[in-house]
């Protein structure tokens, strides 16, 4: 008899009913700390040891920083009136400046990934964050079209939370606690963009399309002196011949001196070299596995649709539609995206860790297989395109607004099952190659999601709102989704 058995036969003779029993054997199997993975260590210095709150105060940190990235490039939105009007440019070509920002975030990881993983997470979250206040403060006085295409290339290079947050966690969090940890990363960052257009629609409706800019950049220059001095490295290079074999062992003191040497003193990884085929190549390499493509491509394109696409057009699209001001389009499609992406991150990720929890108990403790997350995904993939339908619909026909916002909040509902489900699984399938595999997932979101500027306000005024939509759906709904029902079916 397994020693699982013993305890649960005991129980059963203590009077314990079968929900009690069922309760009690989850607890213990999440406290089996020789079925985690990563296996821990009986290192202070190792973050998997560190305390809860601490866990959490960095990944909220991280989780603020990708925010601040998206809000960077999307604070402009509803203030394409003002600048057009400035510069004597149409609205369309306006958004262009928000179009190579969201190219960037693409480029971006590729530069960050291979950087932090020799030097270390830290040295490029305080570098970057630099970089984003400079480069807002340089958009705000940009003093032609020009000059704010240049300032906004480097503001696209900001956000290497974006990779870097998914490395973070891994380094955090085990096998079975990352659902509610890429959860809550994905949310946060996506809300950044989602409340960008509420802030810059008030800003940009009484002080001017400049200070949306103005106001970025001393976000960014806040959150520089956050992370100066509350988030230590979180890399580590873990011995395996130093694991802990007991959660006794396991027992470390973690100390004010631990966390100011994690704080001041970068990781030492002297056997590894940095080449120029680090920056490129390995995220080449990831994107040649299904296990990773698939759901890049299927995220990449739902993000596209479900969150980009408003984004870059609802200034054109409800001004004329509906006749809204800077402040009306604001305040209307951020509120819509804010509550829809919350709302579904609540549900994403509780979801996804329910479903480990009751794969493991299903195998007496032992770690499922990352398929195991991918039921978390059916949510995201119905209610999507039916947010699309009923936003295109309601655009084509003039439909009352409400309708358009709520299809605009239906879609970001559901694609916070689509986005922590993918994100979880294919880290899952490579964990030691995370921040690759977050690089494809960077690269595609923000390459499918440049184009929708270039092309969807003219697509949609020449084949209608409703017959673009319908297309939309089927590319990323229905096209998109059969890879990932085929990674389902071979689990």
């Amino acid at each position: 008899m397994s020693k699982e058995d013993e305890i649960v036969d005991l129980d059963t003779k203590a009077g314990l009913n079968e929900v009690e029993l069922i309760a009690r054997n989850n607890q213990l199997i999440d406290e089996d700390r020789n079925t985690f993975l990563p296996r821990p260590s009986n290192d202070p210095h190792d973050p998997l040891n560190w305390p809860s709150w601490i866990k959490f105060c960095i990944l909220l940190q991280v989780c603020l920083l990708a925010a601040l990235g998206t809000l960077n490039t999307a604070i402009i939105n509803p203030a394409y009136g003002p600048l057009s009007e400035e510069f004597g440019i149409s609205k369309v070509r306006a958004s262009y400046q928000t179009t190579i920002v969201i190219a960037l975030n693409g480029v971006g990881p590729l530069i960050w990934t291979p950087l932090a993983r020799v030097y270390g997470r830290r040295p490029i979250y305080l570098f970057t964050t630099l970089l984003g206040f400079a480069s807002a403060l340089g958009s705000a006085y940009a003093k032609n079209f020009g000059q704010l295409i240049g300032a906004r290339v480097f503001n696209g290079l900001f956000p290497a939370a974006m990779s870097l947050g998914p490395m973070t966690i891994v380094d955090l969090f085990f096998y079975h606690q990352r659902g509610r940890a890429m959860g809550l990363f994905t949310v946060i960052l996506t809300t950044g963009a989602h409340v960008a257009p509420i802030i810059g629609g008030l800003v940009g409706q009484y002080l001017g399309w400049r200070w949306t800019f103005k106001l970025a950049s001393i976000m960014d220059g806040v959150m520089f002196l956050v992370i100066l001095f509350g988030l230590p490295e979180t890399f580590y290079d873990r011995d395996l011949t130093n694991l802990a074999q007991t959660s006794q062992e396991r027992e470390v003191a973690f100390s004010g001196k631990t966390y100011f040497r994690q704080l001041f003193s970068p990781p030492s990884r002297p056997e590894m070299k940095l080449k120029a085929s680090d920056f490129v190549w390995p995220t080449i390499k990831m994107a040649r596995y299904p296990s990773v493509i698939f759901p890049a491509l299927y995220y990449a394109a739902q993000y596209g649709f479900a969150s980009i696409l408003p984004a870059v057009t609802v200034s054109a699209i409800f001004s004329e539609a509906y006749g809204w001001n800077t402040l009306e389009i604001g305040l209307a499609y951020g509120g819509a995206l804010t509550v829809g992406g919350v709302l579904g991150e609540f549900f994403a990720g509780n979801v996804l860790d329910w479903l480990v929890k009751r794969a493991r108990h299903r195998l007496n403790g032992e770690n499922p297989e990352p398929e195991a997350r991918l039921a978390g995904i059916w949510t995201g993939a119905i209610l999507v395109p039916a947010s699309l339908l009923i936003y295109g619909f309601a655009l084509q026909y003039r439909v009352f607004w409400f309708v358009a916002l709520f299809g605009m909040g239906l879609g970001v509902f559901g694609l916070q099952p689509i986005g922590t489900t993918c994100y979880t699984y294919s880290i899952d399938c490579y964990r030691e190659n995370g921040g690759d595999v977050a690089s494809v997932f960077n690269f595609f979101r923000q390459a499918i999601g440049m184009t929708f500027a270039f092309y969807v306000v003219d697509l949609c005024k020449k084949i209608g709102y409703d017959i673009a939509f319908i297309l939309f759906a089927i590319w990323g709904s229905l096209l998109a989704f059969i890879p990932i029902m085929v990674l389902m079916w071979k689990a």
